[in-house]
């Protein structure tokens, strides 16, 4: 039988007339279903012709067609993983997420060899938020799709996560053969799993190279992006997979995150709302669903869905924590044991279990038992910290070799060099310390525009000492080697990448990520002409209020009450030194001054940024643009000084974070003197 004239004829054997059936299936499916039809009316209730009348339905996009033909078949072929693995897939292109994930665990079960079907079980594992066991599927298909049997003990390895062995078998793979695409991805795996998002970046940026259709490689690339905050990059990526697979779930889901990372949250939000029509009881897409509710200002409806969440499922702790990180929501007495219930489990994963810890820590601190809620606060920051890798001795040799390269003699020399706009303004300093205040005051300026805490600076600052040499000057002592052209171009760089980020055409803008105090040097000579604002709090107030914060990622220093007064201390040096070398280039807002003098702070810090007084600065509170950080809802009302004492109800357990603070402590708001020869810097272990 042979196809002729654009339609189905007739071929000799029953296994030849299937062959073809088959071979036509994805690129000409309407010949192949004419074909398999032709077939089943020669054979009726052939199971093989039948399914493949099924999936030429799928791939014609008619699900419900091709349901019709699957499920009976699943029923008639009970065995059959090919059957389950099609059927799963027609469910989720009919829009039935939950069904089909119970279908394609049933087939991987039945035929563990299918890479295709641990392929779309990975996929919609991660679009319902089951990470851990997204990872183990990806790994099963990497290990099924794996053909080179020289790939297939890293491919194993891998699947036990032993990571140590995965790359060593694969380093020893890619000296051989460094062009495998297949190695290579899977290195990337290896690096991803240890958290190394830039070198598997750097590894897939080679791959696609290769291989510019490897899709597998492009969707690894585009999750490594927005691991390191490169949403913009990773955008165009999840896009192009989009366009060649738009029912994907782990597509739409990255795609989703991505958008909320470029403040794109209405899109972000329609992408939400129709998976949580496919997969209406999964308590983590209800959970990232309030997450960019809140974010956008909608607090209601975002509390909505953090509860759907909770009656899902009640041992999720991230989605009490969501509501206690509102700052304004209050826990009922049901609540409170409900949280306690699930505290008590001996099965409950730790992320849970520090969550619940610091959601219980804010409901007791609200109802004034500062005991209690001190001692829930010490075991969530206790969990936490066991979990991170964190060393003071790196700030502090960072502060060093800034003072060291960043002297007035050096600064002069460097004068007028970078880009010369003055689009941005900086605030900096520490986490919880009034940024997010200041932002909204400076936003509802009509020239200025805020958007988020941007990773760009970082990112730029990690590239320039990646790419110093090896026994070479490291970061910031590799600035030193740029010649004026190329910090010119790393501010335009700077410019660039943040353009996404600006909606509005405003002609100032604002990025506040708290950490670039480490960077200011960094930003001064690529962007002379940008505002830097340093908004400082009480080192106690500010210090206590991190260490009652769990952060989604990053402030690794927070969860220990002696290495935050640590850090504390080398932020103070560091931005003494440039208050020393650069009078006057960084604006300081402290806290209490801006909560006890409001309007006279706000005039100050306009006139700093070259801004006519505009009495909006003053009802910030009335600007309703979208804010990410953990003061969402607290700068949505006016000023209260309520805030500025809370430490005091937990200073008897506050002794660790005063002796590591030390003079910085003694002497606030002025700094000590820090020219005095060097102290023991290693901060006090936390009783």
């Amino acid at each position: 039988m042979k196809a002729g004239g654009g339609a189905a004829q007739p071929v000799g054997s029953l296994d030849s007339a299937l062959a073809h059936a088959l071979d036509l299936i994805e690129g000409q499916p309407a010949l192949a279903l004419e074909q398999a039809t032709e077939i089943l009316k020669t054979v009726p209730g052939h199971p093989i012709a039948t399914l493949l009348v099924g999936m030429a339905q799928r791939r014609l996009g008619d699900p419900a067609a091709a349901l019709d033909t699957l499920e009976p078949l699943v029923r008639s072929q009970p065995q059959a993983g090919a059957v389950h693995f099609e059927c799963g897939l027609a469910l989720a292109d009919a829009g039935q997420g939950e069904a089909a994930v119970g279908l394609l665990r049933r087939a991987v079960e039945l035929s563990p060899a299918l890479p295709g079907a641990w392929q779309a079980l990975a996929d919609h594992l991660t679009a319902i938020g089951d990470t851990a066991g997204a990872d183990a599927a990806y790994a099963r298909h990497i290990k099924a799709a794996t053909r080179d049997p020289r790939l297939l003990r890293p491919a194993a390895a891998l699947c036990e996560n032993d990571i140590p062995l995965a790359e060593t078998l694969l380093r020893e793979h890619l000296c051989e053969r460094p062009t495998d695409v297949a190695a290579i991805r899977m290195f990337a795996e290896v690096a991803a799993r240890l958290g190394r998002y830039q070198d598997a970046e750097n590894l897939l940026t080679r791959c696609l190279e290769l291989a510019p259709g490897f899709h597998g490689a492009r969707h690894n690339y585009a999750v490594a992006l927005f691991r390191q905050g490169k949403h913009a990059a990773a955008l165009p990526e999840i896009e192009r997979l989009l366009a060649i697979e738009p029912r994907n779930p782990n597509y739409r889901s990255l795609h989703a995150a991505v958008l909320a990372g470029v403040a794109e949250y209405a899109r972000a939000i329609d992408i939400y709302v129709q998976a949580l029509k496919e997969y209406p009881r999964q308590a983590k897409i209800w959970l990232s669903y309030g997450h960019v509710l809140k974010t956008s200002g909608a607090a209601g409806e975002g509390i909505g869905a953090y509860r759907r969440a909770l009656e899902l499922e009640p041992r999720l702790g991230e989605a009490w924590w969501s509501l206690a990180n509102l700052k304004t929501y209050r826990f009922d007495a049901a609540d409170m044991a409900r949280m306690r219930q699930q505290l008590a489990r001996g099965d409950l994963a730790a992320e849970d279990r520090y969550h619940f810890h610091f959601a219980l820590g804010k409901a007791l601190e609200d109802e004034q038992r500062y005991a209690d809620s001190f001692e829930h606060y010490r075991q969530g920051n206790a969990l936490r910290r066991a979990q991170l890798h964190y060393d003071p001795e790196r700030i502090d040799g960072h502060v060093k070799r800034s003072k060291s390269l960043f002297t007035r003699e050096f600064l002069a020399r460097a004068s007028g060099q970078g880009a010369p706009a003055a689009d941005p303004i900086f605030i900096v300093g520490l986490p919880r310390a009034g940024s997010t205040l200041i932002e909204q005051i400076l936003s509802s300026h009509p020239r200025v525009e805020g958007t988020m805490e941007l990773p760009d600076v970082p990112v730029l600052a990690h590239g320039i000492g990646t790419q110093a040499t090896d026994g070479g000057p490291r970061y910031p002592q590799v600035l030193a080697t740029l010649s004026p052209g190329q910090l010119r171009e790393l501010g335009e760089e700077y410019l660039a990448r943040t353009r996404i980020q600006r909606k509005t055409g405003r002609p100032y803008f604002i990025d506040k990520l708290p950490n670039n105090f480490l960077h200011v040097g960094f930003i001064h000579l690529m962007l002379p002409n940008a505002r830097i604002i340093d908004a400082r709090r009480h080192p106690l107030s500010g210090c206590f209020s991190a260490f009652k914060q769990h952060f989604a990622r990053g402030q690794n220093f927070t969860y220990d009450l002696a290495e935050l007064g640590a850090y504390y201390r080398s932020y103070v040096e560091l931005m003494a030194h440039f208050d020393a070398v650069l009078p006057g280039r960084v604006h300081r807002v402290f806290y209490e001054q801006m909560v006890e003098n409001t309007e006279g702070e706000v005039r100050r810090l306009l006139e700093y940024c070259g801004l006519p007084f505009e009495p909006a600065c003053l009802r910030f509170y009335e600007n309703e643009r979208a804010v990410r950080t953990a003061s969402s809802e607290q700068v949505r009302v006016p000023i209260y000084r309520e805030g500025l004492e809370q430490w005091r109800h937990y200073e008897a357990w506050l002794e660790p974070l005063k002796r590591s603070l030390g003079a910085v402590l003694e002497r606030y708001p002025q700094v000590p003197d820090f020219t005095d020869p060097p102290h023991d810097r290693r901060p006090l272990q936390s009783q």
